[in-house]
This record gives C-alpha cells, sequence and structure tokens, in this order.
C-alpha cells in the first residue's frame, strides 16, 4: 500500500490541466503536493471549507514526512540497515504550499468550467464540512455525459454537518465501498458505548487513548462527550486534544457556519458549542503534548493520526499500549497495513517508534462514529438517481467488499456494475 506513493503518476503531471477535489481527507488530498513537485501547474476545483482544511492537512503531512524521514535515517544508521522505501519525505512543506495556491472555490450546485466542453457540480456529500459528491459534464462524439463521482459519502442525521443532498441524473457513476457490507450503530448505540468504555477505564484507573482523525471525527466526538458530559453520564475527567491540526481544523468550523446542519446552528445560537466541553484542555505545543503524561488519574486522549500512522498518537500508545488498565479505542475505519489495523485485528505485540511493545490495554472499537455512509445509506445516495446509470464502477473498498457492494446494486437497484481495476480504461463514447 505504501509503495503507491512512490510510484510514477499514470499521467504526466505537466499534461494535467485540472483537478476536481471531493474533500480534504488525507487519502484524497495527500499526493497533491507531490503532483505540483513533479510538474502540475493546473488549477485545484473544490469547496471552501475543503481549501482551508486541505491546507492544513497538506502543510502538517509534509512536516510530519520531514520529521519521520530524519528520524529513520537515524534509526537505520543507527540499526545498520535500510528500509524498503526511502527515508526520505514525498514533499516538502514549500510543496503544500505551491499546491494550496492552486485551490479555486466551487460553490455548491453552481457549474463551474473545468476545461473547453467541460464543465463540474458539486453536490453536499455530508462526509466531513465541506465534502462534495462531484457531477462532470462532457462532450462526446457530439453529444454529451455525465460522469457522477461520489466521493466519500456520508450519513444522514448525524451531527454537526448537513446530511448528503445527492444529485439525480448521471451516464455513469463511480461509487465508494467502503462500508458497503455492513450497518453502523445508531447515535444512542455510540452515545451508550462510549459511556461504558470511559466508565470502565476511569475504573481501572486506566487512560482512554483514541486515534482520531483529525478532520470530522474529533469534532464528532467532541460533540458526543459534551452530551455526556453534561447529562452527568460519565466521570468528570480531564479531556485532552492532542493534535495541533484538529485544534486548526475545529477552528475552521466556525468560519463555514453555512455547511451546519439544523441542529449544531441552533446550538450555537445558544451559545453551546460543543467545542467547549468542561474539562477539555487544547494540546497545542509540543510540551503540551509531553505533559499529559505527567498527570496522575485517568485522562482522556484524542489524538492523531486515526489509523497511528504517525503523529503524537504514537508517543501516547508507547505509554498505553502495555497497560492492562489502559484502553485503546478506534472509532473508524483502519485500512490495511497501518498499525492501526494490526492493533484492531488483535496483534499480540506491535512496533512503535522503534520498540517492539507487548499489547496489553483492552482494545476496542466504535463503528458507529464513522463519516462513511454504511450500505443501506449508500443504497439510499444511489437511489436519488431518477433512472439507473449506463454503468456503475464500485471503487474505495477493500476488494472483497466492494465486489459484495456491486452484488448489491445488482439486487436492490437492478445496476449494472462492475469493480474495476487499477487502469482500466472505459469507452463512454
Amino acid at each position: 500500500m505504501q509503495s503507491k506513493n512512490w510510484e510514477p503518476f499514470p499521467v504526466p503531471p505537466d499534461r494535467i490541466d485540472a483537478v476536481l477535489l471531493t474533500h480534504a481527507h488525507l487519502d484524497h488530498c495527500g499526493l497533491l503536493p507531490r503532483l505540483v513537485k513533479q510538474g502540475f501547474r493546473g488549477k485545484i476545483l473544490c469547496t471552501g471549507p475543503t481549501a482551508d482544511i486541505a491546507r492544513i492537512v497538506m502543510l502538517d503531512s509534509a512536516r510530519l514526512q520531514v520529521e519521520d524521514a530524519e528520524q529513520k535515517r537515524a534509526r537505520h544508521q543507527r540499526e545498520g540497515r535500510t528500509g524498503r522505501f526511502p527515508a526520505a519525505p514525498l514533499y516538502e512543506e514549500k510543496d503544500a504550499q505551491d499546491a494550496a495556491s492552486r485551490f479555486q472555490v466551487i460553490e455548491l450546485e453552481k457549474p463551474a468550467t473545468v476545461g473547453h466542453g467541460i464543465t463540474a457540480e458539486f453536490f453536499e456529500a455530508g462526509h466531513i464540512l465541506g465534502a462534495a459528491s462531484i457531477r462532470v459534464r462532457l462532450g462526446a462524439n457530439g453529444g454529451e455525459r455525465t460522469v457522477l463521482f461520489s466521493g466519500d459519502i456520508g450519513r444522514w442525521d448525524r451531527p454537526i454537518i448537513n446530511d448528503p443532498r445527492p444529485c439525480d441524473q448521471a451516464d455513469y457513476v463511480l461509487m465508494e465501498s467502503t462500508y458497503g457490507d455492513s450497518l453502523h450503530d445508531s447515535d444512542a448505540q455510540i452515545g451508550a458505548a462510549l459511556a461504558k468504555i470511559i466508565t470502565e477505564t476511569v475504573s481501572a484507573r486506566g487512560n482512554l487513548v483514541i486515534p482520531s482523525f483529525a478532520v470530522e471525527r474529533s469534532q464528532d466526538i467532541l460533540w458526543y462527550l459534551n452530551d455526556l458530559l453534561r447529562s452527568d453520564r460519565i466521570p468528570h475527567l480531564l479531556v485532552f486534544l492532542d493534535s495541533p491540526m484538529a485544534t486548526k481544523v475545529t477552528d475552521v468550523f466556525s468560519r463555514w457556519p453555512q455547511y451546519f446542519d439544523v441542529e449544531m446552528q441552533e446550538a450555537l445560537r445558544q451559545n453551546r458549542s460543543p467545542f467547549d466541553l468542561p474539562g477539555l484542555v487544547m494540546a497545542r505545543s509540543t510540551d503540551d503534548s509531553k505533559a499529559i503524561n505527567r498527570i496522575t488519574g485517568s485522562v482522556l486522549i484524542i489524538s492523531g493520526a486515526g489509523m497511528c500512522t504517525g503523529g503524537r498518537i504514537k508517543h501516547h500508545l508507547v505509554r498505553n499500549i502495555s497497560r492492562p488498565e489502559s484502553c485503546i479505542l478506534f472509532a473508524g475505519y483502519q485500512a490495511e497495513g497501518t498499525l492501526g489495523r494490526q492493533i484492531v485485528e488483535g496483534a499480540a505485540q506491535v512496533r512503535i517508534l522503534g520498540q517492539t511493545l507487548p499489547v496489553k490495554a483492552r482494545v476496542r472499537r466504535i463503528e458507529g462514529f464513522s463519516g462513511h455512509a454504511d450500505r443501506e445509506e449508500l443504497l439510499r445516495w444511489a437511489s436519488s438517481l431518477k433512472k439507473p446509470p449506463r454503468q456503475a464502477f464500485v471503487i474505495h473498498g477493500e476488494p472483497e467488499i466492494a465486489e459484495k457492494f456491486r452484488g448489491t446494486l445488482r439486487a436492490k437497484l437492478g445496476w449494472q456494475a462492475s469493480v474495476p481495476s487499477p487502469g482500466q480504461s472505459v469507452d463512454i463514447s
């Protein structure tokens, strides 16, 4: 999986005129600085919140890559070995700044010109703040074709952001399938599960460590914690948001209230921001982060990265993963090959920051936090099309899940659907 970051782009970057960016999660915007570094000079179209958040995400990624490369070089020299991949960053902060300078903000549901005969229209995806599905219109043999890219599809009736607002027509659809074989917990189940885990961990005098994505996931967790604390359903304890990026992203939320749902807007009108919960400490500096480990008694630590691939979370795992009284709570998808996936799948020991550590902490998982639609929500999104597309391509999911959801689309909606292979070409004329 990591090797793909080092592969050449399938199209030379200097031949690309424009990029359409659905949202600001790292797996979608994270290679833009490398694209620019290798010659891309076009525009990057996205919504306003996506531009603001992607800028933060890319700069943070660049900084972490430089730091990780330095640590790897030192560790490899100390251990007398070389790694599988170069001990060098994919890009640096200058490249991230260059990529951010190419953002062109697009309003939802207002067609924008991409190139000669090509327009793009962005629709609310409900996944994270500013996330969009994108429909592209283009000429073909004197006619017109529409291609809909789902991006990451969000969920209905979730806190903070608006519900998905799908479009109703497309000739071809590229559709994500991350949770295409499962159903998420309800809000009530999420709150009850979180309360139980917190209470058990405090009773055991351990720490609760939550690896969390800085964008949306951290803010959703704060929303639930606020509700649980204010209703006295959990012990009152210190909560640390130990992620400079999550703190910056939380600040961005205040600039885009038009992307909030009715519940969030009403809370703000009543001065009940979910980001001002009792006992919340924003650990902005490295010293603030280190100070957390000097506190006696139970604390709750929300820290990135969400899949434990880098960032401050690794230091908190080193301090807690071998403590039976502590708990590591995963609140989202863990991709194959990541440290988070190893822990979730029950690894007896893991390697973190050059140390091999036994996993003795309790490991828990709450799937309902996910910003990805589950199987029924994916079908709800697809059902918004007034008639089936000519062809659907099921993407952005593990192979077996994508294949299952392909079958679901065919059985439930009568769609012609396939799971494409990387690099496959399709004639839409």
